[in-house]
């Protein structure tokens, strides 16, 4: 087991197995010394558990919490490039997509749950740029969606 799953365990958590695609992608791609995972939502065991517009159906503490399974999933998505989540160097970029009602502004509240997750699990690797992107409506009504760039070592 890797440090970072390690990690998760410490904190009650596991790494779920990679999010079968939803469409015609694969869940991430090494190029290079980095890897770029495709959207990930927060699905559990293949299923989302919430549907609907934060600030609608959903509360925005729902909806951060939604955004750390979905940070879980990017980081399963990580492991299936490169097999080892230790050979991450550092998150580079994170881009969370929040589907919102049309009066909520709270969309970095709700990606803070992923940026939070990731720089407790890497300390200051996890440390990112990120963008927190409010929207009409993702794939399968998600409330959430995220993506992740990470170099990797070697």
């Amino acid at each position: 087991m890797s440090a970072v799953e390690e990690k998760l365990a410490s904190l009650g958590l596991t790494l779920p197995e990679v999010a079968a695609p939803l469409a015609s992608y694969v869940p991430a791609v090494r190029t290079g010394d980095y890897v770029y995972t495709a959207g990930q939502l927060p699905l559990v065991e293949g299923k989302l558990g919430v549907t609907g517009k934060v600030g609608a159906e959903v509360t925005a503490e729902e909806a951060k919490e939604l955004a750390r399974i979905c940070a879980l999933n990017a980081l399963a998505a990580v492991k299936s490039a490169v097999g080892d989540l230790d050979k991450i160097v550092r998150v580079v970029k994170v881009v969370g997509f929040v589907a919102s009602a049309p009066d909520f502004t709270g969309q970095p509240g709700v990606v803070n749950g992923a940026s939070e997750l990731l720089g407790e699990l890497l300390g200051v690797k996890g440390v990112h740029a990120r963008s927190a992107v409010g929207v009409a409506v993702l794939p399968l009504d998600a409330p959430v969606e995220l993506e992740i760039q990470v170099e990797i070592a070697g």
